[in-house]
């Protein structure tokens, strides 16, 4: 049994939950940071594939590049929060098996985020030596939202345990999810992620060339068409690889954003009053409207970095919506509103 978190226990807790936070602020960061090196073709700024050592962990063969071209400033930016990252999870982990012994999840998770934050450096280092290979790219991007998402159940689980200290911890403690919130929050989670794992997989082909166009790969293989494609209807499937790439990406959107809007509309359906599903909708909306600009645009490079970055944050609230309404169950303000059916929701 976990001991009571009054006095130094709580404020430990608290603590770790400041710490948690910062890392996934960071951590966000460095993912648009990702993306302004992918933009600005720094991907291989400190070496080219089969640079070996020198390329990485080194740059440039130096270990901290004070001088050299922008795009290996820029790439060793990059690498140098990555650092960050791996310095505040090492801290959280350390200070959850010092200080908050009695609360093991913070220890495990806090080590699962270190594994996997490892992996993704690893992970790093092999796409440059492949020559930034479209599949590395889209699993360097996909370890970065599940870190991201380790991070996030982190920082709501703290807030639960503290929350159970409150004067409403018997209402929390016995809170259920209606029916169905928690398939419904996994599958707009599975299909989010699918969607952001896509679009990395999309911006790994912009070296190749669309037949009969410019070189950028899938992002402008139908052209500046939408819903169109390549004058060949909404989904013509088949008739190229990058054309497929695209589609697929197309395709897992759609279904993206029409599980978001259902889990937005459960939600609300059956009783929360999150602010949260206020700044999902408006995410979905611009995270939409930008990918939608993309296409019809042409590449921009301030156009692909801010579509990274409300992917990313639509990912984070939705996880947010998953982890306090429907699994940790974390309550606003201390209250808890009744559901249509009777069963208590988090007001969160």
């Amino acid at each position: 049994m976990e001991r009571s978190l009054a006095g130094g226990g709580a404020g430990e807790l608290r603590g770790f939950q400041r710490l948690v936070e910062a890392t996934a602020g960071v951590t966000f960061a460095l993912v648009l940071v990702g993306g302004i090196v992918r933009v600005s073709d720094s991907g291989l700024g400190c070496g080219a594939a089969g640079s070996g050592s020198e390329g990485w962990p080194l740059c440039g063969g130096q270990v901290v590049p004070l001088i050299g071209d922008l795009n290996r400033i820029v790439e060793f930016s990059h690498r140098l929060l990555a650092a960050v990252v791996v310095g505040l999870i090492v801290w959280m982990a350390w200070r959850a098996y010092k200080h908050l012994p009695e609360q093991r999840w913070a220890f495990r998770g806090s080590l699962i985020a270190g594994v996997l934050v490892l992996c993704q450096a690893v992970l790093g280092g092999f796409t440059v030596e492949n020559n930034l290979h479209e599949l590395l790219v889209a699993a360097h991007l996909m370890l970065a939202m599940i870190l991201l998402g380790i991070l996030l159940w982190l920082v709501v689980r703290a807030r639960r345990e503290q929350a159970l200290e409150g004067p409403h911890s018997a209402e929390l403690a016995a809170a259920t999810p209606p029916r169905g919130l928690r398939t419904a929050s996994a599958v707009a989670a599975v299909l989010v992620l699918a969607a952001i794992v896509a679009g990395g997989y999309v911006a790994g082909t912009e070296k190749e060339g669309v037949e009969n166009g410019p070189v950028g790969g899938a992002h402008l293989a139908c052209g500046e068409q939408f819903p169109g494609c390549a004058n060949e209807g909404v989904l013509p499937f088949g008739e190229s690889r990058l054309i497929d790439i695209q589609l697929t990406h197309r395709v897992l959107v759609y279904g993206a954003t029409l599980s978001v809007l259902f889990l937005l509309g459960f939600a609300y359906h059956r009783g929360s009053r999150s602010q949260l599903l206020a700044l999902t909708a408006a995410v979905l909306l611009a995270q939409f409207s930008l990918g939608v600009l993309n296409v019809m645009l042409g590449k921009h490079a301030t156009l692909v970095v801010a579509h990274l970055g409300t992917g990313t944050l639509l990912w984070v609230t939705v996880l947010l919506i998953a982890y306090t309404l429907a699994w940790v169950r974390v309550p606003s303000r201390a209250t808890a509103r009744p559901s249509k059916a009777g069963t208590p929701v988090a007001a969160a």
